[in-house]
């Protein structure tokens, strides 16, 4: 009998060949990976590279080829995105995070197949209204991101809030708020990288690191905070979906505790047996008015609901990261 698939949109980059490893390595579903692998010299085809995905699909070709498995998809684990904030062809970005989103909604609701998908923090904009998941038409229509991207993410959550109102939803969707990840297999998205990634070879060249100036009343220098989240961490939070079948709706994904960019980069330079060198520059003018200077994902709703993983903390995720990664010949999972 043919076995169950699982298809990873997005199965190449950072969070979703994170998920891909963990589905492999569990072997309870034939993983099938849709997107890009760009140049060779990127390295993003590395990230693949230990794993037995069953087969790669185009992005162009990805509805012919699901017609052609359809009895047999259990879920589309949908991470393919622009996820850069700083894209400016809103047109590309609408295409790739909502129009796709969209399609990709109705084929799963069409077939009474499973969704999950990456919506993000940047929906909650500058925070204003805190950072509970209520997904409610009104609160998520309250919403305001600063950013085309963050409007993208929250106009899909609101699109599927919407239809599985109307009773035309996948058998199971949930959206995921990704708050700040951080993790292995992120080397090929250049100045999207997380900190810790960016700062990795100053650190290990015992050279200072550096950071934002603060340019806000109430933060200190390399102050702001964010709520960081280890990649292992939002990978167990999506196992735990595709184990709970009825759970739907749009929930955080982060660690549920704010923690400052200095504390990062300190909890970097301690895992590399150093000394902290930190030294601050302005922030670009362009950035200053769109920044987020605290994110804290409300975790109690995802827990309300049933999942009780434990959350990394920030020192030991960002060891793990430095020691079994960064600092490795062969940095990739």
């Amino acid at each position: 009998m043919s076995r169950r698939i699982i298809v990873v949109t997005g199965g190449a980059g950072f969070i979703g060949s994170n998920i891909v490893a963990r589905l492999t390595g569990e072997d309870n579903y034939d993983v099938v990976v849709c997107d890009r692998l760009e140049t060779a010299s990127s390295g993003k085809w590395r990230n693949l590279a230990k794993h037995d995905i069953a087969d790669l699909w185009a992005p162009e070709e990805l509805f012919d080829q699901l017609e052609g498995v359809a009895d047999r998809v259990s879920a589309i684990v949908h991470m393919g995105a622009i996820s850069s904030t700083t894209e400016e062809d809103a047109d590309l970005i609408a295409r790739t995070n909502f129009s796709l989103s969209r399609d990709l909604w109705t084929w799963a609701a069409e077939r009474r197949s499973r969704l999950i998908y990456a919506s993000s923090a940047a929906t909650y904009g500058d925070g204003a209204q805190g950072f509970v998941d209520n997904d409610s038409p009104e609160a998520l229509g309250a919403l305001r991101p600063l950013n085309a991207y963050g409007w993208s993410k929250a106009l899909f959550d609101r699109y599927a809030v919407r239809e599985a109102a109307r009773g035309h939803a996948p058998r199971q969707w949930a959206g995921l708020k990704f708050f700040n990840v951080y993790g292995p297999n992120e080397g090929h998205k250049g100045g999207m990288k997380s900190v810790v990634a960016q700062i990795w070879p100053k650190v290990a060249a015992g050279e200072p690191v550096l950071l934002f100036r603060s340019h806000r009343e109430g933060f200190a220098d390399g102050g702001q905070l964010r709520d960081f989240v280890h990649v292992d961490d939002v990978v167990d939070m999506i196992g735990w979906m595709l184990g709970s079948r009825e759970v739907s709706g749009v929930f955080n994904a982060g660690s549920g505790r704010a923690r400052s960019f200095a504390d990062l980069a300190t909890a970097t330079f301690a895992a590399a047996g150093r000394e902290p060198q930190i030294s601050y520059i302005d922030m670009p003018e362009i950035l200053r008015e769109k920044y987020q200077y605290f994110t804290e994902a409300d975790m109690s709703r995802v827990r309300a609901a049933g999942y009780d993983g434990q959350s990394t903390p920030l020192e030991e995720g960002v060891r793990r990261y430095v020691q079994d990664f960064l600092s490795q010949s062969d940095p990739y999972r």
